[in-house]
């Protein structure tokens, strides 16, 4: 009889621990991201905008450092002929920074040295000034996508804390478990939607560096080409 009881007890204890179990395995990743609460709007709302910006910028970032590697080569020949209509033509097919200043320089031509100067450093900055388009925005989702997740495990908190109050008698440790793994949920999520926009920032700051070094060297390299002219 004894031996009975031990078995049954042993049994309901195996098949608590398998329900239990079950419980914990059919939480997925989508249960714990609804279970979030309303502060994950925002980071929905954020993750959207982080990875709209990023595919946006790379593709312009692209698309501007196409220029041909013998463009500042052929623009050389055609200035040192005298074919100035055929190398803005030239130019103005490319249309990138890199072409667009190189054109501006060779509209200024036949005025002081300086002025040339002065109007390639001016298209430089707004091509830049372009380039950098919505970077800020997307630094700023880097840094508010944690600090609003953290809100939202404060407030998380508190509502269980609030719900644990108003429970008369023991604490359910269920209810107290299921209070801090939600409100934590959006501190998790901040943190994700923080890092992966901190990583793009960082990554297309780097392309940008790029373009812009480019830039520099070819503006140097046209304006050497007009004073040995």
């Amino acid at each position: 009889m004894i031996l009975l009881q031990t078995l049954s007890t042993d049994s309901l204890s195996a098949v608590d621990s398998l329900g239990m179990d079950g419980a914990a395995q059919n939480i997925g990743l989508l249960d714990l991201l609804i279970k979030g609460g309303y502060m994950m709007v925002p980071l929905y709302a954020l993750f959207i905008l982080a990875i709209y910006i990023f595919i946006e910028r790379l593709l312009t970032l692209k698309k501007a450092s196409t220029t041909s590697t013998n463009l500042l080569d052929q623009v050389k020949v055609l200035v040192s002929s005298g074919q100035i209509e055929k190398a803005k033509i030239l130019c103005a097919g490319e249309k990138t920074p890199v072409a667009n200043m190189i054109a501006k320089g060779i509209e200024r031509i036949g005025s002081p040295l300086k002025n040339i100067e002065v109007s390639i450093e001016n298209v430089g900055k707004i091509e830049i000034y372009k380039l950098e388009k919505n970077l800020n925005l997307l630094a700023t989702v880097s840094g508010a996508a944690p600090m609003i997740g953290f809100l939202g495990t404060v407030a998380g908190m508190i509502q269980a804390f609030i719900a644990i109050a108003q429970e008369e008698g023991m604490v359910s440790p269920k209810l107290l478990s299921e209070g801090i793994y939600e409100a934590m949920i959006t501190t998790a999520a901040g943190l994700v939607v923080g890092i992966l926009a901190y990583l793009c920032y960082n990554y297309l700051v780097t392309q940008v560096s790029k373009l812009v070094h480019s830039m520099e060297y070819s503006s140097i390299e046209f304006i050497e080409l007009l004073q040995e002219k």
